[in-house]
């Protein structure tokens, strides 16, 4: 689920959770084409000074930023800019800082719009290789200011290595001097792919991008393509994570691998395949102290276990009959149904008969890892793997993946665990590869991680874990007929609506609430959902004391919400190790005491007592202010009734509160007591 609005830190930091102030920025299309054009224009005046050039830097970058969250209203104006910008670099007067400057606009550009949308629109004719390869072999790596020079450079250069001829055509044109050695096109480019691919600047991600497009040439494989491999090989074998710049080496190694075997021919890769996957065995890149190392690690892993099994969609698969949210809307007001597609036996069986090599079972132990990586990055791009690698497998194997998924939610597990294991079972939900057998399984195992709460000294972890729960009810929604869910639609809608309007975190209660809002979109069985999305949205859950003390009383009153949430904060709130969220719950019970007072009274009152005197400290905190809390709510309750309160609370209850506000007094202890003189004149 996006996360728009960050907490402080983890689940740490105290306090009251400050007020967060949600603007919305829709533009209509790109409105300053005039002042680009402009600015385009004055960079031959403005490069010559300091200060002019530094304001039309930012200028520009101030524009650019703005689309930033809708970078396609750019679309139309790419071409009209590039060209302009190029202009400036062709130019033989333009001096070598403006060639430079034109670089950076270009470079500002393509990071807005996303470089593999607006490297396409490079030039890249016949002509174009070799201008361009000589102006990137005449750049100095180590200098500190043109990156952004050098960086354009190798997307360029990446596109005009897309020609549909054979490179050696190029090399009768490389020098007249029949006296000089010539070195064939091909190796010059292959070179400075290498040279580029170990420096420390963002040049080695555009470097990778290179060796993708141009070692996958039909030409060039023929010919370099195992001599490359085995240079990537060596290079890993010899480089230590241990050193900056043995870490920054492994980084270009890893990333041009992990894109060769993205884009490359499975028929090509294949043999190499074995060779890959046994050197990163014996380099332990899953077990390096760089996170950046460990993802590209499992990127490739993933990208290998593709290369070993044959591209072929899984027929087992679970398919969704619609999953257009207009026709799922139109299908529920006129009450029909469509059915899930499920194929037939005599095709599935014939989709199962092929072998799996046994390098797959290595490749999905160490995704299977990297779900429990410490770091997000890495557990994200193995969960990814996970789904994408199922897909391809029969449905037996499939499914003991799914098992060993599954695992990933005991007890004995980090939160790292969960998260991986909720991540993953959203990609594998999502592709259709979580058959609906697997549900009776599943769901329970979410509905704990969407409360999962684990407290670390002073503060907690578990709300990246509750918020990937959200993810994988999103996910659900999408990929599932609402008959598939029907068995588990009151858990799931009580569970989201809990985590939407209790959750400490801002991020986790969005997100609750975006799942919730996909579910009564796309499923359209949620018990009054309408009603909750129009009072929960995304904006609404933005604030904390309102969710506790406004939002929750209006969804308690529909009665299949109202115990859940009562039970959940007594359970887990009033106990929680932040102040402000026991303050909170205790109020939030107070306000929901009218929607059940029975329930209040002889189920919540007679819990709470023992509490009250436990060895806890903040559960006793919690349990006495919500004793008071209630008490009071049950007392007013009473009083419009003209009833005396004793009447709703039994004699058991009182003696148990009288004796708790007794003892507390004795033993000098828990200055909250005193808050018992608001309902200890009512006995």
């Amino acid at each position: 689920m996006a996360q728009t609005d960050m907490d402080s830190g983890e689940d740490g930091g105290g306090g009251r959770e400050p007020e967060v102030i949600a603007k919305v920025s829709v533009l209509g299309g790109f409105t300053e084409g005039a002042e680009i054009r402009a600015l385009i224009s004055s960079l031959p005046v403005v490069h010559e000074n300091i200060v002019t050039l530094e304001s039309a830097i930012e200028r520009f970058l101030v524009i650019m930023d703005r689309y930033q969250e809708q970078p396609h209203l750019l679309d139309p104006h790419l071409e009209w800019m590039l060209n302009l910008l190029l202009e400036l670099i062709r130019s033989e007067q333009s001096p070598p800082l403006l060639v430079h400057l034109g670089f950076k606009f270009l470079y500002i550009i393509s990071k807005v719009r996303g470089y593999k949308i607006f490297m396409q629109l490079f030039p890249h004719e016949v002509a174009d290789v070799q201008p361009v390869l000589d102006l990137l072999c005449r750049q100095d790596p180590r200098d500190p200011e043109t990156w952004e020079t050098r960086y354009m450079l190798l997307l360029w250069l990446s596109m005009t290595c897309l020609i549909p001829f054979d490179l050696s055509r190029l090399d009768g044109h490389l020098s007249s001097d029949p006296s000089q050695t010539r070195e064939p096109i091909m190796d010059r480019i292959l070179a400075v792919a290498k040279s580029y691919l170990m420096v420390t600047d963002k040049s080695r991600d555009a470097a990778s991008v290179l060796v993708s497009k141009f070692v996958t040439r039909p030409d060039v494989k023929l010919k370099r393509l195992g001599d490359f491999l085995d240079w990537s090989l060596t290079t890993i074998s010899q480089a230590s994570d241990q050193t900056v710049g043995g870490t920054v080496i492994l980084d270009g190694a890893l990333q041009s691998l992990a894109q060769l075997f993205k884009h490359g021919k499975r028929d090509d890769f294949l043999q190499y395949a074995p060779v890959v996957l046994q050197c990163l065995d014996q380099c332990h890149v899953a077990e390096s102290s760089q996170a950046m190392l460990r993802k590209l690690g499992v990127k490739l892993i993933q990208r290998l276990g593709l290369t070993f099994l044959k591209p072929r969609l899984a027929k087992w698969r679970y398919q969704r009959g619609s999953r257009s949210l207009a026709a799922n809307l139109s299908l529920s007001q006129s009450g029909s149904t469509v059915e899930a597609v499920s194929p037939d036996m005599e095709t599935q069986s014939q989709e199962e008969d092929y072998d799996i090599p046994e390098e797959v079972e290595n490749v999905i132990e160490q995704l299977l890892g990297g779900l429990k990586d410490k770091e997000t990055i890495v557990r994200w791009s193995a969960a990814k793997g996970i789904g994408r690698v199922t897909g391809r497998l029969p449905k037996e194997l499939a499914d003991e993946v799914v098992g060993s998924v599954l695992e990933c939610f005991s007890f004995q597990e980090t939160d790292n665990a969960w998260h991986g294991g909720c991540l993953a079972l959203a990609e594998l939900g999502r592709r259709g590869l979580l058959v609906p057998s697997r549900l009776p399984d599943v769901v329970p195992l979410i509905l704990k991680a969407l409360v999962y709460d684990e407290k670390r000294g002073a503060c907690s972890v578990g709300s990246n874990v509750r918020d990937a729960a959200c993810y994988v009810c999103w996910a659900f929604a999408r990929a599932y007929e609402p008959t598939e869910l029907k068995p588990f639609v009151t858990q799931i809608a009580c569970a989201l609506v809990i985590t939407a309007v209790f959750d400490r975190n801002i991020n986790c209660r969005r997100a609750a609430s975006a799942a919730f809002q996909e579910n009564v979109g796309r499923q359209g069985t949620f018990p009054y959902g309408i009603d909750i999305v129009v009072a929960a949205d995304y904006f609404a859950v933005g604030n904390l004391t309102k969710c506790y003390l406004s939002i929750s009383v209006y969804i308690a009153s529909f009665p299949e919400y109202t115990r859940p949430m009562i039970d959940h904060l007594v359970a887990m709130k009033i106990n929680h190790w932040d102040g402000v969220i026991r303050q909170l719950a205790t109020k939030a019970l107070h306000n929901l005491t009218p929607q059940a007072p029975d329930y209040m009274a002889t189920t919540v009152m007679p819990q709470l007592l023992p509490i009250a005197l436990g060895i806890d400290l903040h559960s006793r905190h919690g349990a006495i202010l919500a004793s008071a809390e209630i008490s009071h709510a049950l007392y007013k309750l009473a009083n419009q009734n003209n009833r005396p309160v004793t009447e709703l609370i039994s004699s058991d209850c009182v003696d148990g509160l009288k004796s708790i506000h007794q003892r507390l007094f004795d033993r000098k202890q828990y200055r909250s007591a005193l808050l018992f003189y608001t309902f200890y004149s009512f006995f």
